[in-house]
């Protein structure tokens, strides 16, 4: 029980951290999103000079009062999942910019990172049990394809499938033409636009993923518990599924904590190739338009996504091996 108590405090330190680097970075960085603001508005006809103070209080980007009663303001604000207005997409609440963007790369994102681990750690599995054989010429293809830059790879597969063969569209999320909703049709067209994305995911990742897994595969097969096994007359499979591979996943599961609570970040770069409405195409807009309060927001999703999963990986970690836990409490 102290191990898990540790760890939940180590955590919840961590996030409160987190939220005050979040609080306090955008507020030292140059630029002031109402001056972006009201010069959009001027643009269209232009503004009150008295709007400036409204907009300044709206955005919270001057309120008149000290910081620390500021941080108190926006730890309140935060509380009730009120992240002010986004400048960028004025004037919806940046709640509501997050909620339509996030499911798109939750989706994506996350089944891309699920299918690659599963294959790539099936993958090297099985390629470090038999090591020295062909399949090791898969290791040095995958490495190099991990190598190569998202956008590039992103790029290569537009200019095959979408230009050249037209088998997939080149831009978007779904089909302009339906009607976003659970419908079975649009449903199926998000899934047939997410594909090339979700392939760039998966051909990029896949290789380190199939490496690791191989080299740890090959140092626990020489442990003196596989010998045993061996040694036995077990059948191959049950050797190398229940004593071998079990063993060699244990970095992977730590790893793919790691990759879990990224998936929330999106892939910035793939995102913005395909045109996709995901949440990386969101933070990219955010940063051209110093939207500091869609910033603070975003920012602060990914980081609750990746200390819950690392959170919730660590304590499965324990359970899958108890020498964690009686390691910490000597």
């Amino acid at each position: 029980m102290l191990y898990y108590l540790r760890k939940i405090a180590f955590y919840l330190v961590a996030l409160w951290t987190a939220v005050t680097l979040n609080f306090l970075i955008p507020r030292m960085m140059p630029g002031d999103p109402v001056t972006i603001l009201l010069a959009k508005a001027q643009q269209r006809g232009g503004v009150d000079p008295a709007a400036r103070r409204a907009y300044e209080l709206m955005l919270g980007t001057d309120t008149g009062e000290p910081l620390f009663t500021q941080y108190l303001l926006y730890l309140g604000n935060m509380a009730r999942g009120d992240f002010g207005i986004s400048v960028s997409s004025f004037p919806a609440p940046v709640s509501e910019v997050i909620a339509a963007s996030l499911p798109w790369t939750v989706v994506l994102v996350g089944l891309a990172t699920v299918l690659s681990v599963l294959t790539g750690t099936a993958l090297g599995a099985l390629v470090g049990w038999r090591r020295g054989t062909w399949l090791d010429s898969l290791v040095p293809a995958t490495t190099v394809l991990s190598a190569v830059p998202y956008f590039w790879l992103a790029l290569v597969l537009v200019a095959v499938f979408s230009s050249a063969l037209g088998w997939f569209p080149l831009l978007g999320g779904y089909d302009v033409n339906l009607t976003p909703g659970w419908s079975g049709e649009f449903l199926a067209s998000a899934v047939y636009y997410g594909i090339l994305p979700a392939a760039t995911i998966v051909i990029s990742s896949i290789g380190g993923w199939l490496l690791g897994m191989r080299n740890m595969m090959v140092s626990t097969m020489a442990e003196d518990y596989v010998r045993t096994a061996v040694a036995k007359g077990l059948r191959n499979r049950r050797i190398m599924v229940w004593y071998a591979a079990r063993n060699a996943a244990l970095p992977s599961i730590a790893g793919f904590a790691i990759s879990l609570g990224f998936v929330v970040a999106g892939s910035v770069v793939t995102e913005q190739v395909f045109s996709y409405p995901g949440i990386g195409s969101k933070l990219l807009q955010a940063v051209e338009n110093n939207d500091y309060a869609l910033m603070q927001g975003i920012f602060l999703v990914i980081t609750v996504a990746v200390l819950g999963a690392n959170l919730v990986v660590d304590l499965l970690y324990s359970i899958v091996d108890p020498r964690t836990r009686a390691g910490a409490a000597t």
